[in-house]
């Protein structure tokens, strides 16, 4: 062998050298990245990377983030930092970002952070005050976490940012939503008209109200108005009307729906009865919106005290109705009579209200009420949310919602099994519950001919959601077997939309159930969503949902698992099909007139001419879902500042039936509440034995097989050297 060089060492570092140069160049200029999280939490959704990619002028985020912030927060803004990044990666040269390191005010010297101050207040975003440990103490500390979308002149911000949950889906629907917006825009034919009401009148009486600056709210207006018209390329054109006549503010006040006030005579101040109106009215199209402006609050012996909305109030609100009377958000009807929950004013504080859920869908949908007593259903409507329905509907009503869905309308029904109504008589509501009374509005016969069968009984299981009791009542939880727990192995994860929902709970729930052979024949398919755990019962005939009152039965008598929800798609069959077309009736002083002699003979019979003139047999595709309890979308429920279960999952079914299946699944990439999978009884067992002997056993296997691999080492060693005899 010849000697080794004595350069080899210097040129083994070198070679070395070179290739972590070589290597380091490589990872820089060949970028890639690998997601192993099972929902992909740290990569861009599909929808993401098409949204970024079709920018057409350039988009910049400006994030303004307080540093040195403690965990979990400084954790968001390294998640936010990697998103934009990747944005930036699919999005090309139309997309900037830039980070401001901000501190709230006295927080820290410096000129830089009072001009990023400046800057963040300029744009609406203020400090929030989040809960930090330091010192083995709990404090409170203000930060600045938010950032805004700047595209052409239109802006939209994000004021809070205090998780990685839904960013995402933030971020891409209003990156969408900026886009969709500057086109509404640009192709108004008119300006929008922005109206103040307010009658002078008031200005004397405002003093006594708690309103010293009501006459400075025409001047606030008209400022927030030219403020908003340099981010909306000038389409706002605001007026003060100020109605003087008893005549025309009563005129005012019928045709806008707004505030009308009287008073009586003051005489010590000098002031004589009067009225005057306030309100401000948004109108563009045809279409108008009154937005709230004065607040009435009755407090005890204080009175009613009146407040009115501040410029920011103002500015957000008068965005935001922008936002849905030019037609960027998607509309969504919702049924606003025969008792059912749209039929409340929004926004009006009531108990079994669904102002959570409006809040929810208005960031991408607008909502419009559809009154089948007043009007038919709106042509090229999306889908129709029917949520509790407790009046009948008339055939002519029943033909309506029939013939939406042949267009091609989806229903998404979360109607009621029974009505529940509190006791009236004085002296025994303290003592008796509500009663419940099976309802039938003829909408039931309806999905009959499409196989779906409500089932008049309430649905209890012992998988239930348990009641934490103060200790005034003695502590510990409580079951509630009305709130069944739906688990991850009964939901129907097979779903695209479904797969990051992991469990919710069912509230007052009532079983579906579907002819899957019937409706196989015509052609529909059927998905069933949810279900209940093996150990649920029924409860049909003398309902008491009191918790104190209930128990579950023998494990014989338990009904098994029972459907929850279903989705149906495909081309639906009318029901009327074969049947007289209904007659709308005409209706004077309050009451229902019969049909007429020609009206009756207007009827036709289907079964002669199928699909002809204005009647369609056969519909387009669409799709049904339907959940039997309309406590689903109710407050008590939902929560529109929570990523819930129930909240996710009610989203992601209205956007499933609005054709943004895409959108549904990316807004479940990060879950709060992701549970462990259930396992059985035996297979804990299991587990735990194998922990506790499973695993020394194991060891001292390994144990003894090393020793026996010593052993045979040993006996090869004194082969190849075996004693040397004398």
């Amino acid at each position: 062998m010849g000697a080794p060089s004595k350069y080899g060492k210097y040129i083994k570092l070198l070679t070395y050298l070179v290739a972590i140069v070589l290597v380091n160049i490589v990872g820089i200029t060949l970028y890639a990245r690998f997601d192993l999280t099972a929902n992909k939490v740290y990569s861009l959704s599909p929808v993401s990377k098409k949204v970024v990619a079709t920018l057409t002028e350039p988009l910049t985020i400006k994030v303004f983030f307080s540093r040195d912030l403690p965990a979990p927060h400084n954790n968001t803004e390294q998640y936010l930092r990697d998103m934009l990044e990747e944005y930036a990666l699919y999005a090309g040269k139309y997309f900037n970002y830039s980070f401001y390191d901000v501190n709230p005010e006295g927080a820290g010297p410096g000129e830089p952070a009072k001009g990023s101050r400046k800057l963040a207040g300029d744009y609406g975003i203020y400090p929030v005050q989040i809960q930090i440990v330091e010192n083995d103490e709990i404090k409170f500390k203000n930060a600045y976490m938010g950032l805004v979308l700047i595209h052409g002149d239109v802006i939209e911000r994000i004021p809070t940012l205090t998780s990685t949950a839904g960013l995402e889906y933030k971020l891409t629907t209003a990156i969408q939503k900026l886009n969709n917006k500057i086109s509404a825009l640009l192709a108004l034919q008119e300006k929008v008209q922005i109206k103040l009401f307010l009658s002078a009148s008031l200005n004397t009486v405002a003093p006594y109200m708690g309103l010293e600056n009501l006459n400075a709210l025409p001047r606030q207006m008209e400022a927030v108005v030219k403020k908003l018209n340099r981010k909306n390329y000038d389409q706002l054109k605001f007026e003060h009307v100020a109605p003087m006549s008893v005549a025309e503010q009563n005129t005012i006040s019928r045709t806008y729906n707004i505030q009308a006030l009287e008073w009586p005579a003051i005489p010590d101040a000098g002031i004589s009865a009067g009225q005057g109106v306030i309100g401000l009215v948004m109108e563009y199209g045809g279409k108008k919106t009154q937005l709230p402006l004065l607040n009435a609050i009755n407090l005890p012996i204080i009175g009613t005290r009146y407040t009115l909305a501040d410029a920011e109030q103002l500015e957000a609100q008068v965005n935001k109705t922008l936002e849905t009377l030019i037609g960027i958000n998607q509309d969504l009807g919702l049924l606003a009579s025969h008792g059912a929950l749209g039929g409340a004013a929004p926004g009006r504080q009531q108990a079994g209200g669904i102002n959570a859920f409006r809040t929810m869908v208005a960031e991408n949908y607008a909502v419009t009420p559809v009154d089948l007593k007043e009007a038919a259903i709106p042509a090229g409507l999306k889908s129709l949310v029917i949520a509790q329905p407790t009046e009948a509907f008339s055939e002519y009503d029943l033909y309506q919602i029939d013939q939406a869905l042949m267009r091609g309308t989806n229903l998404v029904i979360f109607m009621d099994a029974f009505k529940e109504e509190m006791p009236t008589q004085p002296g025994f509501g303290m003592n008796r519950g509500p009663s419940y009374t099976a309802l039938d509005t003829g909408l039931e016969k309806l999905l009959a001919h499409h196989g779906i069968t409500l089932e008049k009984a309430y649905i209890l299981d012992e998988n239930c959601y348990k009641q934490r009791l103060s200790q005034n009542m003695g502590g510990g939880e409580r079951p509630l077997y009305f709130a069944p727990i739906i688990k991850s192995r009964n939901i129907n994860q097979e779903l695209a939309f479904m797969q990051n929902i992991k469990g919710l709970i069912a509230v007052k729930v009532s079983p579906v159930s579907v002819d899957e052979e019937k409706a196989a024949a015509a052609g529909l398919t059927v998905n069933k969503l949810l279900s209940t755990s093996e150990q649920s019962w029924k409860m049909s005939t003398n309902i008491n949902l009191n918790p104190m009152f209930l128990s579950p039965p023998a494990r014989d008598q338990f009904a098994g698992s029972q459907p929850l929800a279903w989705l149906l798609e495909g081309e639906f069959s009318s029901y009327f099909d074969g049947r007289p077309i209904p007659v709308k009736k005409a209706a004077a002083d309050g009451d229902e007139k019969q049909p007429s002699a020609e009206d009756k003979a207007a009827q036709r019979d289907l079964s002669m001419i199928q699909g002809k003139g204005d009647f369609l047999a056969k519909g387009a595709p669409a799709k049904i879902f339907i959940m039997a309890s309309s406590e689903m979308i109710k407050d008590s429920i939902l929560d529109p500042n929570e990523s819930s279960p129930n909240g996710l999952y009610v989203l992601n079914v209205i956007d499933t039936l609005n054709d943004r299946e895409n959108i549904a699944m990316m807004r479940g990439k990060v879950q709060q509440y992701n549970p462990l999978d259930d396992i059985q009884a035996p297979t804990r067992t299991a587990i735990k034995m194998l922990n506790i002997a499973g695993l020394p056993i194991v060891v001292t296997i390994f144990g003894f097989f090393i020793l026996l691999r010593r052993h045979a080492r040993k006996k090869r060693i004194q082969m190849m050297f075996p004693a040397q005899s004398d």
